[in-house]
């Protein structure tokens, strides 16, 4: 009789997905946990349950399921933007507040940092396709970000903005390299000074 071995949730989830599914989500963690130079086609096909023929045919080459990722990446952070404007309808204060918070869950749970910060230190050639994604997906961010420090009402919008995107940034750096309990964890203390700073008295 042989052993059964129970799969995780998230392997179980995994193993339902059709295999360009599987492979994008294989991928993306793989990348996350090791860093795209660092993984090869074999290691994701192999991890994925698939093959070579199967990745290239859905993607064509390693380049192609690399900008899928991020863009995949950034279609989430994007809809968790839609998802405050839905919680907090009508009040951009309130949205700023959650996305604060969001931020300090996001840094405290994800000792790996941000994957499309952590994609652009490993795509440094600038005709990488990855690059465009990287760059329209942050700039894409930013321009949220101001749009709600404006609609907040704080003074010096874009500048605040600015303050907290890469106060964001640099914690989840630092997370990584002090630990959950170094400068990260006053993120949400820090981030709602600098709201309170900006805010019209």
């Amino acid at each position: 009789m042989g052993v059964k071995i129970l799969q995780k949730p998230e392997e179980a989830t995994a193993s339902d997905l059709k295999p360009r599914d599987r492979l994008l989500h294989t991928a993306r963690d793989l990348f996350h946990q090791h860093g795209i130079k660092g993984i090869g086609v074999e290691a994701i096909t192999e991890a994925a349950g698939t093959n070579k023929m199967t990745l290239y045919r859905h993607f064509g080459s390693k380049d192609d399921l690399i900008v899928e990722c991020l863009q995949k990446a950034i279609n989430e952070t994007m809809s968790k933007w839609d998802e405050l404007e839905l919680e907090y309808p009508d009040n951009p204060k309130a949205q700023l507040i959650a996305w604060i918070g969001a931020g300090a869950q996001c840094i405290a749970s994800d000792k790996r940092g941000c994957e499309i910060a952590n994609a652009a230190v490993e795509l440094t050639e600038p005709d990488h396709p990855g690059r465009r994604v990287i760059e329209e997906g942050k700039k894409e961010h930013r321009r949220r970000l101001v749009g709600l420090c404006q609609r907040a009402d704080l003074t010096q919008p874009e500048l605040a903005a600015d303050t907290l995107c890469l106060l964001f940034e640099g914690a989840r750096i630092s997370r990584q390299s002090d630990g959950p309990e170094g400068p990260c964890a006053r993120f949400k203390r820090m981030a709602e000074g600098i709201v309170a700073a900006y805010e019209r008295k």
